[in-house]
Order: C-alpha cells, then sequence, then structure tokens
C-alpha cells in the first residue's frame, strides 16, 4: 500500500491527524465498527473512568485490527465520538502514543454527542484500516 498525507494546512500534523490521507495500491479494506469498553462478554467496564474507557477502546480496536491480520499502521480513517470532549482531551495521550508507535496520522473526525447507545460508555472509535 503506499499511502500520501494530503495537507492543504498543517496545523492539523501537530494534533496527530491528517486532513486526509490518498491511499493507492492497497488490496484490503477493513470497516471496523464502533468499538468501546466493553469486556469480552459485552458488559460494559468503567463507568466514570475516561482514562480507563479509552484504554479499553483501543484495545478492542487492536482486536478487530488484529483478527484480520492488521495493525493501528494500517489505519487510514479514525471517527471518534465522545460524550465529554474536553474531557477526552485530558486523557487524548494514550491514542496519539498509538498512533505515534504506528506511525500514522490517519484522517480523523471528533464528534460530541449527548450519548452511546450503551449507557455509561463516554468514547467509541470506528476506524477504516488498508493494506
Amino acid at each position: 500500500m503506499k499511502r500520501t498525507a494530503i495537507n492543504p494546512v498543517q496545523w492539523s500534523v501537530s494534533l496527530g491527524f491528517d486532513q486526509g490521507t490518498l491511499v493507492d495500491k492497497h488490496s484490503r479494506t477493513l470497516h471496523c465498527s464502533g468499538q468501546t469498553a466493553m469486556n469480552h462478554d459485552g458488559a460494559p467496564m468503567h463507568e466514570g473512568d475516561m482514562a480507563a474507557q479509552l484504554a479499553l477502546t483501543l484495545d478492542n480496536l487492536d482486536a478487530v485490527l488484529a483478527a484480520a491480520d492488521m495493525s493501528m499502521s494500517n489505519v487510514v480513517r479514525l471517527g471518534i465520538y465522545t460524550t465529554d470532549v474536553d474531557l477526552l482531551f485530558q486523557h487524548y495521550g494514550p491514542l496519539m502514543a498509538r498512533l505515534a508507535a504506528a506511525g500514522v496520522t490517519p484522517a480523523t473526525t471528533m464528534l460530541q454527542v449527548s450519548r452511546l447507545a450503551v449507557p455509561g460508555q463516554m468514547i467509541e472509535i470506528d476506524a477504516t484500516a488498508v493494506d
């Protein structure tokens, strides 16, 4: 796969995302459903703890990627939905660290929503990955 960052402006790069990602010569695309802080049995975890929910959400996203023989390095787009953007930004470091370790700055959208599908969940992340 050939990946090219598209940034007609540069401010987003310092925040860890590109304005666009052009992907050429890829063979597979994985569309990941929104991942949240749910355990293997589907029970919500860490109510009221944004840091713990973010960590488990990222672990769950990693598991979906791994099941398709991919990793965070294959992610070209993230959708981030949260019930509290300001609180999420206080705990954003682990997400930035995972993206930096994978060497990616995917196109990203972040939205604050009034609630997620499962009561008590504060963050949900969906992704598109290619190889």
